[in-house]
């Protein structure tokens, strides 16, 4: 018989990886607290403090996708443009 993984929301993760970095208390007595395995707070914590870079930086790449973006649209503005006029100069012949 196979039991289901129980599935913890994100906002529940960062919870206990908070409290596991601010040292509240012990990884033990957090995993007592929240009815979880201690290993899963290590995980969670190491987790937190590998992606808290991310949070800074995502306004940097969102910024620079979006640049991107523009250009790619703006080729193709420019593309559709020669098509059109090529297209207008054989219609009026």
């Amino acid at each position: 018989m196979s039991k289901k993984r129980k599935q913890h929301p994100p906002e529940f993760k960062a919870k206990v990886a908070l409290a596991a970095l601010k040292n509240e208390a012990t990884i033990s007595e957090l995993a007592t607290r929240f009815s979880v395995h201690p290993t899963m707070i290590t995980k969670w914590k190491q987790a937190l403090v590998e992606g808290a870079a991310e949070l800074f930086d995502k306004g940097q790449k969102s910024h620079h996708d979006q640049e991107a973006q523009i250009d790619e649209l703006y080729r193709q503005i420019g593309k559709i443009q020669v098509e059109r006029d090529f297209l207008a100069k054989k219609l009026s012949l």
